[in-house]
């Protein structure tokens, strides 16, 4: 599955010429995360409260265009692999059909009251078979 979300690059996330900030880019991937994650049906808040947690533990941005301020985005963002403590999801940022940012962030499961790894909950594990390994697939 994939899910677009349509983002406008807001003053305070540019430099002084006008330039989408490259750390932008991360909360523009966050967004695009808590979306897909509701639209597959599962709260990040509900997660939370469950008494687990994701944290990031890598994340890769390659900036092909820039993007300005007032731009209108198109961000898509895919599940592409669910393991045992970790999940990773694939970001591809367009402006007019123009590819600008492509990316990805993996995240580790935690137990929020260890801080420790755990497991990937069952409800998240079985988004595994929402992955977009097909055509039209996030490109990594």
């Amino acid at each position: 599955m994939i899910k677009e979300v349509t983002l406008r690059a807001r003053y305070s996330e540019t430099d002084a010429q006008g330039i989408v900030n490259n750390a932008s880019y991360l909360s523009y991937f966050e967004v695009g995360r808590v979306e897909w994650l509701r639209a597959a049906g599962v709260s990040y808040r509900e997660i939370e409260r469950s008494g687990y947690g994701f944290v990031v533990v890598e994340a890769y941005v390659n900036y092909r265009r820039p993007a300005f301020f007032d731009d209108e985005l198109t961000l898509r963002t895919g599940l592409s692999e669910v393991g045992r403590a970790s999940m990773r999801f694939e970001y591809t940022l367009l402006r007019g059909g123009e590819t600008v940012v492509t990316g990805y962030t993996r995240h580790g499961c935690i137990d929020l009251t260890t801080g420790r790894p755990v497991r990937v909950p069952k409800e998240i594990a079985r988004l595994a078979a929402l992955r977009e390994d097909g055509p039209g697939a996030v490109p990594r």
